[in-house]
């Protein structure tokens, strides 16, 4: 188990570091966003190769790169059709000017780097002691849970992607399908994903992993997905205060009368 978890930092430290040199010539750290999701995929194949083979090790590759592969597409077509630099990171670069190129290697790759290492723990655990036990129903309970997260993740961005596309809905505020009975279908399919795999990687035993989907979703909720989104949305956005008031910020639940 050490040797995954050494190897595993090791290889995330890595990768930042190439993904930060690509970021450079650029002069846009968004690609860290891009490469956040495939972080995950990279990550699930390196536990797996330093550990004895087994149908759970590759089973987690499986899953991890199913979702980070679908995020990069999305979050990467969403970034080229942009053209510029996400509003967190221009801000990081006024602040700090002709040093952020470094700096962000610390504040923005290497952190993220390190969120990824706690948030996969799950795929090294089950990766080092898969071969321990063969696949059994929490397992089969987690890939339902993944499955259902990940469609609920997907199928929110494309409702949304969709109506963005729509000149008449310039102003307007995004309130049918998955999004009537949450403000984030995206950020909880995405959490439900992370609980999917934290049950496969504790189906060895490593309950400890679990640390990895609660740390996903503290993130989600309280740091960089609802809180930050919805910092100032409602002044971009009239109608979001009462579309608040009636629906559930992160849980699906039925729409609430505005009052």
């Amino acid at each position: 188990m050490t040797t995954v978890l050494a190897g595993s930092a090791a290889a995330i430290a890595a990768y930042m570091v190439v993904v930060w040199a690509l970021s450079l010539p650029l002069g846009d750290a968004s690609i860290a966003d891009v490469f956040w999701g495939p972080g995950f995929a990279f990550v699930a194949i390196v536990a797996a190769s330093l550990s004895p083979p087994s149908s759970r090790g590759t089973l987690l590759v499986v899953l991890a790169s199913a979702w980070g592969l679908r995020l990069a597409l999305h979050i990467g077509t969403r970034w080229r059709k942009k053209k510029e630099e996400d509003r967190r990171y221009q801000a990081m670069r006024a602040n700090w000017g002709d040093r952020f190129p470094l700096v962000s290697l610390f504040t923005v790759f290497l952190l993220q780097g390190a969120l990824l290492w706690v948030v996969s723990l799950p795929l090294q655990a089950g990766a080092a002691l898969g071969a321990m036990q063969p696949l059994g129903l929490l397992d089969a309970v987690g890939v339902l849970v993944f499955a259902v997260g990940l469609a609920f993740e997907a199928i929110g961005d494309a409702q949304l992607s969709r109506f963005l596309a729509d000149p008449s809905s310039r102003g307007r505020v995004m309130e049918t399908g998955l999004w009537r009975y949450t403000r984030h279908p995206n950020y909880f399919g995405d959490s439900l994903v992370w609980w999917g795999i934290g049950l496969v990687g504790a189906s060895t035993g490593a309950w400890w992993c679990l640390v990895g989907p609660a740390l996903m979703t503290f993130l989600l909720v309280r740091v960089s997905g609802v809180s930050l989104l919805e910092k100032d949305i409602a002044g971009r956005r009239p109608g979001y205060a009462a579309y608040v008031r009636r629906t559930s910020p992160f849980l699906p639940l039925p729409p609430s009368r505005d009052p």
